[in-house]
């Protein structure tokens, strides 16, 4: 299979492109690069992707890359590329989440439609649900995004779906609940606590620490995408962890494997949620979709992989 993957030197891009090369697929990554956090941790991921044969790289903005040649052969798309957070997406910054997320998901559409590959997997969020009304949350239920970043992860889902429906573009979105994992972007809470954790540094809570999320851990993410593209299944689904966990649960979890930490509490950020769960019951029978790491073993795969990265620093 050839496959293209856009937003391929982020977080669950990496991964992503990792999988498919040990299944023996031919993988072409595309990745702008930007600034959103530092550009040389994904240029160290595509190092790492580049040491494959199978994997190419094509460094450009999707609103800007002649996409026609690009994507041209390609048997499945897996749409990652956008601009990630909520806490950001307010104010002036709401244009970039816009062109990033809207925009280049469109032009992906427009570029694919008249010779649509297999399967367009795109990335959405369980931003698009808001604070939902009930919970696990099943993808029936009305969004009611509380964020700019929400809003324009909802809009790129509605255009996969009129695209789909308008001219039979096969796209699948997936809700992805609160990714964690080795390699996530350092300003994600969990990156933040283990690296807190492993410097004996101050770790910040926004809010009470009370809050629940459905962490999935990356590879679960990974084979969920994995399986979406193999089957015949269209349209929205959920992707989460399988349990409802508050924050304070995963900050004794870290503090249990390695050592205790001090933290500090702020006020609540605006656009961010109480409580999210997922009801995986459609993934789960529309492609096999199982998430089969628990938040401990996630939280330690993601300690070793910080060990490491610290002890390379050391050595250098």
């Amino acid at each position: 299979m050839r496959a293209v993957v856009t937003g391929a030197a982020g977080f669950i891009g990496s991964h992503l492109c990792d999988r498919l090369l040990a299944e023996g697929h031919q993988v072409l990554g595309i990745d702008a690069l930007t600034d959103t956090y530092d550009p040389g941790l994904k240029m160290r991921n595509v190092e790492r992707l580049r040491l494959r044969p199978a994997f190419a790289f094509l460094g450009g903005d999707l609103l800007q890359l002649r996409l026609a040649p690009v994507l041209d052969g390609a048997e499945v798309v897996f749409h990652l590329a956008g601009q990630p957070g909520v806490r950001s997406s307010w104010g002036e910054e709401f244009a970039t989440y816009v062109e990033r997320n809207v925009l280049t998901t469109q032009r992906l559409l427009e570029a694919v439609h008249a010779d649509p590959p297999r399967k367009l997997v795109y990335a959405s969020s369980s931003s698009v649900y808001g604070q939902a009304q009930s919970y696990p949350t099943g993808e029936s239920l009305r969004p009611l995004p509380m964020s700019p970043y929400g809003v324009t992860k909802l809009a790129g889902e509605q255009l996969c779906e009129v695209y789909r429906e308008t001219f039979g573009v096969p796209t699948v979105a997936l809700r992805l609940f609160t990714v964690y994992g080795p390699r996530q972007r350092p300003d994600m809470a969990f990156a933040r606590l283990v690296r807190a954790a492993l410097r004996g540094e101050r770790f910040t809570v926004y809010g009470d620490g009370g809050q629940t999320r459905d962490f999935t851990f990356v590879s679960d993410v990974v084979e969920a995408m994995y399986g979406a593209s193999r089957s015949s299944f269209t349209g929205v689904a959920n992707v989460g962890g399988g349990s409802q966990v508050p924050l304070n649960h995963a900050i004794e979890v870290v503090q249990a494997l390695a050592g205790p930490l001090e933290v500090e509490r702020a006020g609540t950020a605006p656009g961010d949620v109480r409580d999210t769960a997922a009801d995986i019951t459609l993934s789960a029978s529309a492609f096999g979709y199982a998430p089969r790491v628990d938040l401990r073993a996630g939280l330690s795969a993601m300690l070793d992989e910080a060990r490491s990265r610290l002890a390379e620093e050391v050595r250098v």
